[in-house]
């Protein structure tokens, strides 16, 4: 934490968010993704005690617009642990990724808040690092997964260490694209966390373990691999009571020999592909009126000023 008083920024930051996704079958808990979809933030400090928020696009009829807002939560956690906290801040946000749908929304708010406020305070970038970032978002979000996706960009391999989240990038292979099959239905990850048991059979550990292993290298260097790579068996059966509909096109695209899996807690299914307009299509045909189909890139970046 810096010793000395902040000089705050008198000018509007701007940063951009991306999407992630979690987990991609069977990292549970340490695989991440950003994906081309983006949240948007711009803040200012304000001279009087006032949190003026105004939030459009995703949540903009359900999240609260005060000091509770997630971005707020999260740029004052950024400005105590660089040594002190505004008197105001005026936030607006601009989302896209949808909520509730395990692609990363919490994610983005947290890590577009500790963005915001390095980016409001002058010398930020050494009072506030991409690693200490991690640590932070990982204390709000309460797992590393996501936010080390978001700052860092592509994918990552993320952990807890000393109790503080840790993460490093994976490059990923520029022919693996992504497809989102998103479903009206929310789930929150609070509760797709309950679902799942208090321990599992060592066989199933063990088969996660190689095939989290085998992920990085499908990824990286052989996307061949990413089906039998994105097989899992600790996490996604036990929650298919919750999201039925959403396992059964997993069943369903796996069957076809796609490499689907839940993205995050759920309910949404994302695949990772190196296909073409027709193959996609015929993966769209398998999913059905229940989910709305959305193409994405792999964000190569994670958060941008703009």
């Amino acid at each position: 934490m810096a010793a000395n008083r902040l000089t705050f920024k008198a000018t509007l930051a701007q940063v951009s968010v991306p999407a992630t996704s979690a987990n991609l079958g069977p990292g549970f808990d340490c695989l991440g993704l950003a994906l081309e979809l983006r949240d948007r933030y711009a803040a200012q400090i304000l001279d009087e005690p006032t949190f003026d928020v105004d939030v459009s696009g995703e949540g903009a009829d359900e999240l609260k617009k005060d000091k509770s807002h997630l971005v707020i939560r999260s740029m004052l956690r950024g400005f105590e642990h660089m040594g002190q906290k505004p008197r105001g801040i005026a936030l607006r946000a601009l989302n896209v990724t949808p909520h509730g749908r395990g692609l990363g929304s919490s994610s983005s708010a947290i890590v577009g808040g500790l963005a915001l406020a390095r980016s409001l305070v002058h010398g930020g970038e050494a009072l506030l690092t991409d690693d200490e970032m991690i640590a932070l978002a990982t204390e709000l979000e309460g797992h590393p997964d996501n936010v080390a996706a978001a700052v860092l960009g592509s994918a990552t391999i993320a952990w807890m260490e000393n109790g503080e989240g840790r993460a490093i990038t994976i490059p990923v292979h520029e022919k693996i694209k992504a497809l989102a099959f998103i479903p009206t239905t929310t789930l929150s990850t609070s509760k797709a966390r309950k679902i799942l048991p208090e321990s599992i059979p060592h066989a199933a550990a063990a088969a996660n373990a190689g095939k989290s292993a085998l992920l990085v290298e499908a990824l990286s260097h052989r996307p061949d691999l990413l089906y039998v790579a994105t097989e899992d068996q600790i996490h996604q059966s036990y929650r298919a009571s919750a999201m039925p509909k959403s396992m059964e096109l997993v069943n369903r695209l796996r069957g076809a020999g796609v490499a689907a899996f839940i993205s995050g807690a759920g309910p949404t299914v994302l695949v990772l592909h190196t296909g073409n307009e027709t193959e996609l299509g015929e993966m769209s045909a398998l999913a059905g009126s229940a989910f709305t189909a959305t193409a994405l890139e792999i964000s190569r970046k994670g958060y941008l000023s703009i």
